[in-house]
């Protein structure tokens, strides 16, 4: 099986995470697919940017929940890529009808650790159905309860468990809970027999963030399902010199 590519909040490496730009730059380079990021604005509309916070990636301050849509789309989010300009907050409606035309899988993370962002399972679900991207979607978090929550409104929706500390026996974990994919941080495949463990149990394996030449080479060898990578044309030179050995 030959490894996927996902490009983390798109190709973010070379652009602005978590934008229209960074993913049409994606499927520029060649990603099998996108890693976003949803939470909701002060009015309940899905927006895609990872912090809970504006602070990181833009000159504003504050909290995304404690903006309207209107407002948030007035703020820049090109602190750390100043030569695009006027990057903005991308609803999650306007990525899935860029990338719509494509054949690229969408992994939406909802981000509902800290903000439990009551609601933004159906929300996610509802835009899903009615742009008809059901298929495309694998929807993943830290906070199991949501990923839970979405097979109970849709039993089809295909979900992964987010871990960033060490969990004994995880795909026992993911497996009893009936979820389809395990995304580690990279560290975690040192756990033995990790990889092997999880496709016994039929768990997809997306390991983050994967940005090591090494590493990619290593994953690839290994037949990880995806490797979500902030570096989707490196990645993918990789993968396809392995295809051809």
């Amino acid at each position: 099986m030959k490894t996927k590519i996902w490009a983390h909040r798109g190709a973010s490496e070379y652009a602005p995470e978590n934008t229209l730009e960074a993913f049409e730059l994606a499927v520029r380079q060649g990603a099998d697919g996108v890693e976003l990021d949803v939470q909701l604005s002060k009015d309940g509309e899905l927006v895609v940017i990872h912090d809970e916070t504006l602070n990181r990636v833009s000159n504003h301050k504050g909290y995304v929940a404690e903006y309207t849509l209107k407002k948030l789309k007035t703020f820049h989010v090109n602190k750390h890529f100043p030569q695009y300009g006027k990057t903005i907050i991308p609803t999650l409606e306007e990525v899935y009808q860029l990338l719509k035309p494509t054949n690229l899988t969408i992994n939406v993370e909802l981000k509902t650790s800290n903000n439990f962002y009551p609601g933004i399972e159906e929300k996610v679900i509802a835009l899903a159905d009615k742009l008809g991207m059901s298929d495309r979607l694998l929807y993943s978090s830290f906070n199991h309860y949501s990923l839970l929550r979405l097979k109970k409104i849709s039993s089809n929706v295909k979900t992964g468990i987010l871990i960033s500390d060490i969990i004994v026996d995880a795909p026992d974990y993911a497996a009893n809970l009936g979820i389809d994919a395990i995304h580690p941080r990279l560290n975690i495949l040192q756990i033995p027999d990790f990889v092997k463990s999880s496709k016994e149990k039929g768990i997809e394996v997306n390991p983050w963030t994967v940005n090591d030449e090494t590493q990619m080479r290593i994953l690839a060898e290994q037949g990880i399902n995806a490797m979500i990578t902030n570096k989707p044309d490196v990645c993918r030179k990789i993968v396809e010199k392995r295809k051809l050995e």
